[in-house]
This record gives C-alpha cells, structure tokens and sequence, in this order.
C-alpha cells in the first residue's frame, strides 16, 4: 500500500516551500517534490525578495538567511542607444531593520528556505518529476512519479510547479499560453569586487541597489532588462514577451550580450567574470491569464497560477503569499475533514483578496496595452531623451527657445494629438 500523505506540493520554489514550510508548523503531514538537484537549481528570479511577505512565513528570517545586501536605492533607467534619463528613490529607511527587501541569488536562499521546511517537519525529496496527478472520481488523490513506484496519495496536492504547468494544464485548469502571455528571460551571475560594486553604484559597505532597464535595453521591445547589486557579484539580466522575439527574430543570448555591451551599462559590470548563465520563462499574462487555480483536491499556486506583477517586477511575494493563503486553507480543510473544490474555493476568495488578487486586477490590461502600442518602448523613450539633451545641453541658447525646438521636434499637431492619447490610454490602464 503506498504511503500516503496529507498533502503533497509539487515544485520547491518560493510558493511550494512557503506552502510545505506553513502546513508542516502545523503539523500536517507534507511531501515537497522538486525536479531539480536541489530546490533553487531550475529557478531563475531577478533576485529580489520582498522581506514583509517572508516575514509573514519567518518573522526575523534575514538574521539568518543568506540575503546579499539590503536594497537602499531602486533605479529606473529609460535608455537609448548613447543616452539614458535615470530616476529612483535612494532612503536610509530601508538600510536598517525592518528593512524593504533584499537581493538573494535563488540558488542559495531557496535551499536555506527548503531547509526550514524540513526543520519543521515536511519531508523533501529532490530529483522528483511528477508525470501526472491522479485522478480518482473527479477528485485529485496523489501525483505519479517518474520514481519507481512513484504513485504518491493525498488528502490534497498543491501545484507550484512553474509558469507552464503541464499538470494545471492536464487537469483543464489552462490552454496553452500564448507567445505574449509569457516573457523568456535570460540573466548572468557576473563576479566583481564587493569594494567595486560598492563604488561604482554609490553604496555604503552592504548596502544594495537595483536599476530596471528600459527602452533600448530590450531595442524597443516590451520588457525589462535588470541589474542589481549582490555581495561580491552582480545579476544582470534581461527579458521580454516570446512575441516580441518571435517577432523581431531575436534569440535570448543575443539580446543579454547586447545590454553587456551597451554604453549606458557597460561601465558597471567592467571587470567582471561570468560566473553563472541561466534562462527561463516567467509568466506575464497577469489577471487575464490566471487559470483555475482550486480543483477537487487541488490547489495551484505561484507562477503556476500566473501571480506576477510585471509593472513593478513583484513575483516572489505574490508565489509567497499564495503559498501561505494555501497551505491555511488546506489546514482548514483538513479540521473540516473536506477537500472538495466547494470547501478548497476558501483559498481563491483569500487569494483574490489580499494584495495578489487586488494588483492583478489592477494592472490586468496593461502588459497587453503595452504590446499592442509599442511605440511607448521605440518612440517614446528615444523621444525623452532627446529632450533631456537639449534641455540640459548649455549652448548659448535660451531655456525658452530649447522648448520651442523640443515641442518642434515633437511634430506635426495630429503627432501630438496622438502622443496625448497614448498618455491618457497608459494612465488609464495603470492608474
């Protein structure tokens, strides 16, 4: 008879090991499986974590936990193909505890946050696909392995198992995605001077910075590139909608070697040796591409429901949160001794409640406005900064007559019509 658990989560990013590490403090009976070698293995994330939504799984978890450095400045970097108009917000705040969030390199935190799961008492088991979930009268029962005897039997199964979940999509939870539901992102581990980092990016020892990349950084197309400041290294990275490459014929690598030699970026990562190349998918289809995320016996979970917030490079707090909101209704479900979709529907009500459920909805058409008007990134941005040089360009000229060329320069009144307009739709799908 195989053995059966209360519940069993299949992925051990973020999401899955917030869920184990939840339901365990419990005293639930729980299975984390991962694919990988090691959780963090298969993992690609910008390297940002958002410290509130971890504290509410471990308050106090980053005197301990392997975080690079504490994020005191967030850059935004709108870039042509010599230029740049740079804005952000640099605050001693967060310098100290509580902190805002932290840079982490996945590999390392995500197998300390394994850990802790297993301290609380879920069983980990790594190198683990799950093929299937098992499906008895309409209700998910356990999962099927690729182990020999690899069928495993739950009173629930959570799905955290990534942005293009064969077992959702198995299950009639979601289509297929389409090309601009999700974006290919590629990123380099790039090892430098902790004394240089410091320097180049204006930190005090152990202070971290972040800067978002726009524009030329991904030739106009939607999307970000990142760069942000670790202990000893940096994480550069790049990503923009499969369209979009499709589209312009690019390939990922191309594209990340294209933001390493751009003069606006260059200077930065001067020096420095690659240490690790990774790439992956992330969802960024956001409210409109969110599948079913309850089930008879199931529940799905992080970048496997689609929780991120591509507007503001929030995914970690989002699978976290999600995580936690499943693995308490799976308690719940269990002092109920009830496992239907009626009773598991607890978990989409609390999702769709907090602040997950609440950004989604309020960014939910503005990935597709921005790929469908893609003169914000190829227009626009260039057109910014042209400004910006003529403005701060000190030739004799008068401030008066450099907005006279710069309004000029716009164009004709049916071109500024037009820009107003697209003004307007942004502010309306992101106000």
């Amino acid at each position: 008879m195989p053995e059966k658990f209360d519940c069993i989560v299949v992925g051990a990013g973020p999401a899955g090991i917030a869920c184990a590490y939840e339901l365990a403090k419990a005293g639930v009976k729980v299975l984390l499986l991962e694919r990988g070698e090691y959780p963090g293995s298969k993992n690609v994330m910008g390297g940002v974590l958002y410290r509130q939504m971890m504290e509410d799984v471990i308050p106090g978890f980053y005197k301990e936990a392997p975080v690079e450095r504490p994020i005191v400045e967030q850059r935004f970097m709108m870039m042509d193909k010599e230029s740049a108009t740079t804005f952000g917000y640099k605050g001693l705040e967060w310098a100290r505890e509580p902190y805002n969030n932290f840079t982490v390199l996945r590999a390392k935190f995500d197998q300390w946050f394994a850990g802790k799961a297993v301290e609380q008492g879920a069983l980990l088991i790594n190198e683990t696909v799950v093929l299937s979930c098992i499906v008895e009268n309409g209700k998910v029962v356990g999962v099927q392995t690729d182990r020999p005897d690899g069928q495993l039997y739950a009173d629930v199964v959570v799905l955290a198992d990534g942005v293009n979940s064969l077992l959702a999509k198995s299950l009639g939870f979601h289509r297929e995605f389409k090309p601009d539901e999700v974006a290919l992102a590629t990123m380099e581990i790039l090892k430098l001077d902790k004394k240089v980092i410091e320097d180049r990016f204006n930190l005090e020892e152990g202070q971290g910075c972040t800067i978002e990349l726009f524009g030329d950084a991904t030739k106009g197309i939607l999307g970000t590139g990142f760069l942000y400041t670790n202990k000893d290294t940096l994480s550069l990275g790049v990503g923009t909608l499969l369209s979009g490459m499709i589209k312009h014929k690019l390939k990922p690598h191309h594209l990340l070697d294209y933001v390493k030699n751009h003069p606006m970026i260059r200077p930065y990562i001067q020096g420095a040796e690659q240490q690790e190349y990774l790439a992956h998918l992330i969802p960024e289809g956001g409210y409109h591409s969110m599948p079913k995320v309850v089930g008879n016996g199931v529940l799905v979970v992080g970048d496997a429901a689609q929780l991120v917030n591509a507007i503001h490079r929030e995914g970690s707090n989002m699978a976290m949160t999600s995580g936690r909101l499943a693995a308490e209704t799976v308690v719940l479900a269990k002092q109920a001794g009830d496992f239907s979709e009626a009773f598991l529907d607890h978990y989409r009500k609390e999702l769709m409640g907090s602040f997950v459920g609440q950004d989604l909805k309020k960014y939910k058409d503005s990935t597709h406005h921005f790929d469908k008007f893609p003169q914000y990134f190829e227009q626009y941005i260039p057109m910014m900064n042209r400004a910006m040089s003529q403005m701060f360009t000190v030739d004799g000229t008068s401030k008066r007559e450099k907005q006279k060329k710069i309004w000029r320069d716009i164009g004709s009144a049916k071109e500024k019509v037009k820009i107003a307009r697209d003004m307007y739709r942004a502010w309306k799908v992101m106000k």
